[in-house]
């Protein structure tokens, strides 16, 4: 027999119960929809980070004061006071895979303008940490070098401060009151959104960093430095060299652990991305078990279908067909259920991360492998679970199957 003709007879078996053979595929759909959901939103989420990751800027290098341990805990981050203007000049200096920087120190303080206030973080920094973050302005324009000079009173705004603050009204030229200080608006960044920590970027403000040093945190040190490779590998090849060099700097003994540490682009991305994997995986892995479910399901109806046809496979046997022929159509019959339970999954799936994406608001990312793999997985699944029955089918005797009831 043809496999035309074999397709048609499982068809014609499978369409005289409707009902049991939706609820056997049922199974399938939830699995193949759930592994094509919750891919999505592992995808979406790698995406997410990622895009959080080139946020920080082109071939950033971190620099922090404060030590690190192996496992990423932070030793006394804030509090150490080694890292200093003169180690960025030095870097930039010694260091020519390094092709520019910007010193970063950080307070906390209450902004007022008018009738609003707003807490926020206040960033001192020199102009190219907007060029290394590539973080262009919405309106206005960012300090120069003479305002660092300066120490002037100027800042520069997040999309978050700006609409809480200003609401609809251009916080250009206008004044504000930084703790006790009054400042004067020169600029709106445009917005950043989350960070990979998932922290409001744009919840800020950016004013000369000789300006925080020494009319809003009193330091002399700095807290971190951003820097800029001239390429992303040059990025990684730079921690060594930018190492030795604070080592030096600092006066740290053979053996002593360093008072800074400095973080890559490239080794914030492989994290990330190795994080949101097992996720995927974990997430992937859950939801395949309802696959299985639904390959039982079919093997326990396969079953039940082979007792309820026995006469009929006798009979079928009796006038010619072969154990090849019976085999064949019992395993089209579990192949075309849990095929087309896992098309309607797919189906399942794709409505699924839309409505995911609409009502929760949480990115989700459609993977094209994962709905092959789905495919392919469903199909293994409806001929892994269908041959048993398949070959018992197969096995029995004509004459006995002939006197069954």
């Amino acid at each position: 027999m043809d496999f035309w003709n074999t397709l048609r007879l499982a068809l014609r078996a499978l369409a005289r119960n409707k009902m049991r053979s939706s609820l056997t595929m049922l199974g399938i759909i939830i699995g193949v929809g759930a592994v094509i959901a919750t891919v999505s939103i592992g995808q979406g989420a790698d995406y997410l980070v990622q895009q959080g990751i080139q946020s920080m800027g082109t071939n950033a290098v971190f620099i922090a004061a404060g030590s690190a341990k192996p496992g990423g805990a932070r030793m006394g981050y804030g509090a150490v006071k080694t890292l200093t203007i003169d180690d960025m000049q030095a870097i930039l200096r010694e260091v020519p895979l390094i092709k520019q920087a910007a010193p970063a120190v950080g307070a906390r303080a209450q902004v007022v303008y008018q009738n609003q206030n707003w807490s926020t973080s206040i960033t001192g920094t020199t102009p190219n940490y907007f060029e290394i973050r590539s973080w262009p302005v919405q309106s206005g324009a960012i300090f120069g070098q003479e305002e660092v000079d300066s120490a002037a009173n100027v800042c520069v705004m997040g999309t978050t401060v700006a609409r809480i603050l200003f609401a609809d009204e251009s916080p250009i030229g206008k004044q504000v009151r930084i703790g006790q200080l009054p400042f004067r608006v020169i600029g709106v960044l445009e917005s950043k959104g989350q960070s990979v920590m998932g922290d409001d970027q744009d919840d800020r403000i950016f004013a000369p960093y000789t300006t925080v040093q020494r009319k809003i945190s009193g330091v002399t040190w700095l807290q971190f430095i951003n820097a800029s490779a001239i390429s992303q590998e040059a990025s990684v090849a730079a921690v060594a060299p930018i190492t030795a060099l604070l080592r030096e700097r600092h006066h740290i003994r053979p053996g002593d652990d360093d008072d800074f540490f400095v973080r890559t682009q490239s080794e914030v991305a492989d994290l990330a991305a190795s994080t949101t994997q097992v996720m995927t995986l974990l997430l992937g892995s859950v939801a395949g078990v309802s696959l299985v479910v639904g390959g039982i399901g079919i093997m326990n109806i396969m079953l039940v279908s082979v007792t309820e046809r026995t006469r009929e496979i006798g009979v079928r046997m009796a006038v010619g067909a072969t154990q090849a022929d019976v085999q064949s159509q019992f395993l089209i019959e579990a192949v075309t259920l849990s095929m087309m339970g896992g098309l309607a999954g797919i189906v399942v799936g794709l409505v699924g991360s839309r409505l995911i994406t609409n009502l929760l608001s949480w990115p989700t990312l459609i993977s094209p492998t994962a709905i092959v793999i789905a495919a392919i997985f469903s199909a293994v699944v409806g001929v892994f679970f269908g041959f048993y029955p398949a070959w018992k089918a197969a096995q029995l005797d004509p004459i006995e199957a002939l006197r069954y009831e």
